[in-house]
């Protein structure tokens, strides 16, 4: 079963020109989803505490993405944006939070997540910052 942070409250970062999403109440490990975008590419950054996991996926990938996005019940996440070995998987929940799942695989043994959901608010910020059309 997986286990999503939820991240409730965003700021724009003017000196690093970063989005960055966290958790508005308390948290002693800090959970944190930062963007960045660096040409063609947005850098994410997911931390909780001191871990921390980082893909560079393409932006034309992720918001082409982003805007294909729709509920479907009974799955968590329904896109991904990068390769086999590290990804980025994207989902909605019937409560319009964005559900992200960042995702780097060692083998066939297993893999290493961090779970993350987007508040709608947060997740409208988001779409808005990436200059995300809608499909739907």
């Amino acid at each position: 079963m997986r286990n999503f942070q939820t991240l409730d409250a965003f700021k724009l970062n003017q000196e690093s020109e970063s989005l960055e999403f966290y958790a508005n109440v308390n948290h002693s490990d800090h959970p944190l989803l930062a963007l960045r975008r660096e040409g063609l590419y947005v850098t994410i950054s997911a931390s909780y505490g001191p871990l921390e996991l980082a893909l560079r996926p393409r932006y034309e990938d992720l918001a082409r993405t982003l805007s294909r996005l729709a509920v479907v019940e009974g799955l968590s996440t329904t896109r991904q944006v990068g390769t086999a070995q590290a990804y980025l998987a994207l989902g909605l929940s019937s409560d319009d939070e964005l559900l992200v799942r960042l995702t780097i695989v060692a083998d066939a043994a297993g893999h290493f997540s961090l779970n993350m959901a987007l508040t709608a608010q947060a997740k409208e910020a988001l779409f808005d910052w990436l200059e995300v059309a809608k499909a739907h």
